[in-house]
């Protein structure tokens, strides 16, 4: 008996359709839905602790979908470093703050070798940087050698000490902040290490509105230092941002959006710039614009 090959058999009228196992690049995903829920309910959890600055807390989320990093500029009391806290705790993330300061060495950054007496033997002990949110406070404050620690870390999300790289936690982000007020005995970031920080946040001072509740949460007992008595719950967690990245990355670009990306880049090299902008930051737009933006959020190169 000879065989035969198998047909398919055309669907009848009332028969469900066929699953289909191979959705469109577009198409949203269950992961993705639950990630974008998740993510916004990160925002009404920061408000808790934080009146105010939604452009900026949305920012920060962007770079930890597109694995980017972020300068927050702003004048000394607009909440920089309790928004990072709060953020941190909303997302079940570690965070470390670390002040820069004339007198850092890198090593105080990224770790050390420590002899031990009791093996004769030298360990490594893990410096701030291995954590998921790097607050890096002023860090125009601390000389370039002490900034040019963080370039393997921003770039390699791993850290080389005594020829061995060691990797860092997932997801990793250096939140660096700066002072627009004053400068003096400041040591600006070099152009070379501010490209990998694809994008900024501007917080400006609040309105008259939010200054009043700011004040009205304080007098009614709220403690910036208990992040837990304020009342934020983690609500989101790696996971949600890792499901949101590979959405991010699933975006189709359309090749004209690509081209105008590119161009953005190229013109940049014939303004007054000192280089320009490379190919690399041009890649890290196209990955934060997918993920949305807001008002006061733009790119570090633009």
């Amino acid at each position: 008996m000879t065989d035969h090959p198998t047909q398919a058999t055309k669907p009848q009228d009332g028969d469900p359709p066929e699953a289909d196992h191979h959705p469109h690049p577009g198409a949203a995903l269950p992961e993705a839905d639950a990630a974008r829920e998740a993510l916004r309910a990160v925002r009404t959890e920061v408000a808790k602790a934080v009146v105010g600055q939604d452009a900026a807390v949305t920012g920060l989320v962007i770079a930890l979908l597109a694995r980017g990093h972020v300068v927050l500029e702003g004048v000394p009391g607009v909440a920089k470093t309790l928004m990072v806290r709060a953020l941190s705790q909303a997302l079940r993330l570690r965070t470390t703050r670390v002040q820069f300061t004339p007198d850092l060495m890198p090593g105080d950054v990224t770790g050390s070798l420590v002899y031990d007496a009791r093996t004769a033997e030298f360990s490594f002990r893990e410096g701030p940087v291995f954590t998921n949110l790097l607050l890096a406070d002023e860090i125009n404050r601390t000389p370039p050698k002490t900034q040019a620690s963080l370039l393997e870390a921003m770039e390699e999300r791993q850290v080389t000490v005594d020829g061995t790289p060691r990797p860092l936690p997932e997801p990793f982000v250096v939140c660096a902040t700066q002072n627009p007020v004053e400068y003096e005995g400041t040591y600006p970031l070099p152009e070379a290490q501010a490209r990998p920080v694809p994008a900024e946040a501007a917080l400006p001072l609040p309105p008259r509105e939010d200054e009043v509740a700011v004040l009205q949460r304080h007098a009614a007992g709220f403690d910036p230092r208990d992040l837990t008595a304020a009342g934020i719950r983690p609500v989101a967690g790696p996971e949600h941002l890792a499901a949101g990245a590979r959405a991010v990355r699933r975006v189709e670009v359309a090749p004209e959006v690509i081209g105008y990306v590119v161009d953005l880049a190229r013109a940049t090299r014939r303004l007054a710039l000192a280089a320009g902008s490379a190919s690399r930051p041009a890649v890290r737009r196209r990955c934060c614009r997918p993920a949305g933006h807001g008002p006061g959020w733009q790119d570090a190169t633009s």
